[in-house]
């Protein structure tokens, strides 16, 4: 594992980790399909109405754009990891969030976002379960 893409953070006086929040491959996977799906919508139609004579054009460069992506970032994404402790929520990058620091916790998608009262947002991303991981952030830090 990258230690950036994995919490660093060491743990405080009587913190535990209770659950820990990894990236799921098939989500990954799935999430992709569905984006390169409106990459290929998008771009036969932006050529379409463009006047284009090779709008089917448009399907090769949106599922290209995504594979390619998708291909390059995999790894990454994948190993990212979130560990929720007694007190806190850690992530990868060095964030560190104080479970009383939590404001808001919704779901987009496969992708779980924490909205902590600063403003600041951040996602846990390709969630299998989106709900479960919800749940478990809002039953740890007393938003339930």
């Amino acid at each position: 594992m990258t230690p950036h893409l994995t919490p660093a953070a060491d743990l405080l006086e009587n913190e535990r980790v209770q659950q820990s929040f990894a990236a799921d491959r098939a989500t990954y996977i799935r999430t992709n399909t569905w984006l390169a799906a409106a990459a290929m919508i998008g771009g036969m139609a932006v050529l379409w109405l463009l006047g284009n004579p090779y709008v089917w054009t448009g399907a090769v460069g949106g599922l290209g754009a995504i594979v390619v992506r998708g291909a390059y970032l995999m790894s990454d994404e994948l190993a990212m990891r979130w560990d929720l402790t007694n007190q806190r929520l850690l992530g990868p990058g060095g964030r560190i969030i104080a479970l009383q620091n939590i404001e808001k916790i919704n779901k987009m998608g496969s992708f779980v976002q924490v909205v902590t009262q600063s403003g600041d947002k951040h996602l846990i991303k390709y969630q299998s379960d989106p709900e479960a991981t919800m749940t478990a952030l809002k039953r740890q830090s007393g938003a339930l």
